[in-house]
């Protein structure tokens, strides 16, 4: 067919399973096992309906500003986008129209390199070490943009704020986008340094810490610099990204500091607790600073225990990929859930 030759195609980035039976045990998207703060649910029961005939702030004024004040950083240095996929896209869109090509590890989030083909952005892939860890050094040579997703996923594992401020002093003429979906479960952020580069973007989300995967926000922090030109993408591109139910639930969810705290808390606990289970049963398991473990088993192959696990009713997520097609992620569910995870695996192994 003719009109084919005129298609914008790309191979898209592709979602863990999200299966709708009934008992199944999720383990594979990495999502919060605990429901969301109470506030969430008490804004979403006195939601006035009336209010979805009119379009939403386009600005998100107060979840900017409880942002703001939740993490003490002036307003002016906070964007917020539809869950964090569509912070990034937008960062990508922003500040890697340059010809030369952007650098992010070869293993870490997979929408990284979809982006680039889609928005026709030159990239690059920087190996991990045999450890898995991102060597700062492999990232001081000719760019047009760096991300890091700090702490990295699938793998887990994070690197500290010196050897991530390394990467982002070596590159002053690149924009460093260090992805950090998963900060609240560990490691360092990078958000304390954002007034000392302005080069620096700190991306995060509420899909993980904050039980809000179902309803899509996502946040930045920079410079206002930065954010003039990133707000101009985003407004040329669709003035009204986020509803008007979105944006009173995520203020919600940022107020109740208390509740927030003791889920993380929860959650920490629980994967260190399933850490040491799997190793008692033979696992390597990486060191993680995540909502989720990267394990192998030296006997058993990771597509026969993803496999078994599904006929089992237990979801995890398996990547075909190189060099880590021997390895399993788990996301950390409520702790009966990962009892019986590890009952099931027992039994295989």
């Amino acid at each position: 067919m003719s009109w084919e030759k005129n298609l914008r195609q790309t191979t898209p980035y592709v979602p863990g399973e999200q299966p709708r039976s009934p008992g199944i045990i999720k383990l594979n998207t990495n999502e919060n096992p605990y429901p969301p703060a109470p506030g969430v649910e008490a804004v979403l029961k006195g939601f006035d309906a009336g209010r979805l005939a009119k379009y939403p702030d386009p600005e998100a004024k107060e979840l900017v500003e409880a942002l703001a004040k939740a993490y003490d950083v002036d307003k002016e240095k906070v964007f917020v986008g539809v869950g964090s996929d569509d912070v990034l896209a937008m960062s990508f869109l922003t500040f890697f129209a340059g010809e030369r090509p952007i650098l992010f590890p070869d293993i870490t989030y997979s929408f990284y390199p979809v982006w680039c083909e889609l928005f026709g952005i030159p990239y690059e892939t920087v190996p991990l070490d045999a450890s898995f860890q991102i060597r700062p050094e492999n990232y001081q040579r000719e760019n047009g943009g760096i991300v890091i997703a700090n702490p990295n996923a699938p793998t887990g594992i994070a690197l500290p704020r010196a050897k991530v401020e390394d990467i982002v002093k070596e590159n002053p003429d690149s924009v460093c986008i260090v992805d950090e979906a998963y900060i609240d479960f560990g490691g360092e952020s990078m958000l304390p340094l954002i007034d000392d580069y302005d080069n620096l973007l700190v991306v995060r989300t509420f899909s993980k810490s904050r039980a809000l995967a179902g309803s899509r926000i996502g946040y930045a922090f920079a410079n206002p610099r930065l954010m003039k030109y990133l707000n101009d993408v985003k407004f040329s591109f669709n003035s009204y990204t986020m509803d008007s139910v979105t944006q009173a639930i995520g203020v919600a969810s940022v107020e109740d500091k208390a509740y927030f705290n003791k889920t993380v808390d929860r959650i920490v606990a629980t994967r260190e607790k399933t850490r040491q289970a799997l190793s008692d049963l033979g696992f390597s398991v990486l060191p993680s600073q995540t909502n989720f473990l990267f394990a192998r088993h030296p006997k058993r192959s990771a597509a026969e225990l993803f496999a078994r696990l599904k006929e089992k009713g237990i979801y995890v997520r398996y990547f075909a990929s190189d060099r880590i097609d021997e390895y399993l992620r788990i996301s950390i569910g409520m702790e009966d859930q990962m009892d019986t995870l590890c009952k099931a695996l027992s039994e295989e192994v």
